[in-house]
């Protein structure tokens, strides 16, 4: 299963730990890149570093092969913003 997580936080980090253990292809989209570096050094999980409410980094995190969005980010909005864009441009 193909899954976008958006926001790296607790939350998000915590879900992308417990799926990439049970072998499905996670992206996890957070702003900062330190802390996706250090989710990808301990696990098999991809990152993507920008704005999870921007159509162009939703795009590069496959968004439109998604099967799962998640959006945990710690902004209300941004986590609307992304699954409205999701929503309308991929049918995610």
């Amino acid at each position: 299963m193909k899954i976008l997580i958006l926001g790296a936080g607790q939350v998000g980090a915590s879900v992308a730990a417990t799926l990439a253990k049970e072998d499905d292809d996670v992206t996890l989209v957070d702003t900062d890149n330190s802390n996706l570096m250090k989710l990808q050094d301990h696990y098999d999980i991809q990152t993507i570093q920008g704005e999870a409410s921007h159509p162009d980094v939703l795009k590069r995190a496959g968004a439109a092969d998604a099967d799962l969005l998640l959006a945990v980010t710690n902004s209300d909005e941004t986590n609307m913003v992304a699954c409205q864009i999701c929503h309308t441009l991929y049918k995610t």
